[in-house]
């Protein structure tokens, strides 16, 4: 493995010393404190971090192993998922082989629960859980990158330079996720793209594409490559984004400005607002594997978006923007086209259109036609089919 120590997740002696280091970490305590107390964090982070502190190292010292970790997590998983949502649907597990490691591909609208939730399925129906693709970019802290890193996670290098350094670098992650499939039997979730979609528009970039196939043999056909890799498309469809305002702002700026300067660490505080807000429902949807013919990377893509978008699960959010952005026979008019049955649409019935309303007066006047589109986007843009 020692081409690939720069970015593999932990093994299970790194991880005990990795979580030593984590509860060591005021900073990495603070974002834990400020999630799970919001109302007291402010003032009384003094008196709760070492509270805190003497809990975690409680439990650390029943961690030897990576699983030992992995079942911490699930139950603080668990715990969230009944406070923070109304549910989590899962559909498609029949479409999968457990005893064959898959990639797992979604759409990306939540940098940390994307993988969690598909992490999630796997351990509800006792597979093993995955690694899990995650960028530098959120790994500006170092407690981050242990966190991490011992719960599976491996690093994509989006800050190279260089096209030799960068090409040396894709090589090496393609390589890694080839490894983890056919020589450690683990199975890898990636997203579709690079950073979340927060138009709510669901395009795989073909660039992810090309960089699975980098490690491909010549002899190897693209066809006879994607099949190997089972690359298994997952639709996940959250009711309400707790990151909805922060999106909003951020794409009204670039609409406005041209571009957008994230702040200092700002993808962690994001992380933080995904896991701690408010979420609704929750639906996975997961599609037989990949198994057509392919001549090109956007071939692939094509695929890819066709099983993403056509099991996408509307939610009553998507149903009443569309409507406050276009009218009501628009929307009628997408969802005859989509032929999605009436019986199969979610409730949009008053309370929840004054829940979905009430949220949206809650951001700025100059952010809100963004926030509406964000949520309008999904599956029934109007300029946005799958082939």
């Amino acid at each position: 493995m020692t081409d690939f120590d720069a970015i593999r997740p932990y093994n299970d002696q790194e991880s005990v010393a990795a979580i030593q280091r984590i509860i060591a970490s005021d900073e990495c305590l603070n974002l834990i404190i400020s999630m799970k107390f919001p109302r007291l964090a402010t003032f009384l982070s003094w008196f709760i971090r070492p509270v805190f502190r003497a809990s975690l190292s409680r439990k650390a010292k029943h961690i030897h192993s990576v699983a030992d970790f992995q079942k911490i997590v699930a139950g603080y998983l668990d715990a969230m998922l009944e406070v923070q949502t109304d549910g989590v649907s899962i559909h498609g597990l029949e479409n999968i082989d457990f005893k064959q490691p898959c990639l797992f591909m979604s759409n990306h609208r939540d940098i940390a629960l994307d993988p969690a939730l598909v992490n999630y399925a796997m351990y509800q129906n006792g597979a093993d859980t995955i690694r899990i693709a995650i960028g530098d970019n959120l790994l500006t802290k170092p407690f981050a990158s242990d966190l991490m890193r011992t719960n599976k996670s491996f690093i994509v290098k989006r800050s190279v330079s260089g096209p030799r350094e960068l090409l040396k670098t894709l090589k090496n992650l393609s390589t890694y996720i080839w490894h983890s499939l056919h020589v450690d039997g683990q199975s890898v979730w990636l997203a579709h793209r690079e950073g979340r979609a927060k138009d709510g528009v669901d395009k795989t970039d073909p660039a992810v594409i090309k960089m699975l196939t980098i490690a491909k043999p010549k002899s190897s056909s693209l066809t006879d490559y994607i099949r190997e890799l089972t690359i298994v498309p997952v639709s996940i469809s959250y009711q309400y984004d707790p990151c909805d305002a922060l999106k909003a702002h951020e794409l009204t700026t670039i609409e406005q400005q041209g571009s957008y300067t994230k702040a200092e660490h700002e993808d962690i505080k994001s992380i933080g607002h995904g896991i701690a807000g408010y979420k609704g429902r929750i639906d996975i949807r997961f599609s037989p594997a990949l198994t057509g013919e392919y001549e090109t990377a956007v071939d692939v893509a094509d695929a890819l978006d066709q099983a993403i978008v056509s099991t996408y699960q509307l939610q009553s959010t998507n149903l009443i923007a569309y409507e406050l952005v276009y009218g009501k026979p628009a929307l009628d008019s997408a969802l005859a086209t989509l032929g999605v049955p009436v019986d199969q649409l979610p409730d949009t019935s008053t309370i929840n259109r004054q829940v979905f309303l009430d949220r949206m007066a809650s951001i700025s006047d100059e952010d809100s036609l963004s926030a509406l589109n964000m949520y309008a986007n999904p599956r029934i843009k109007k300029n946005f089919r799958p082939k």
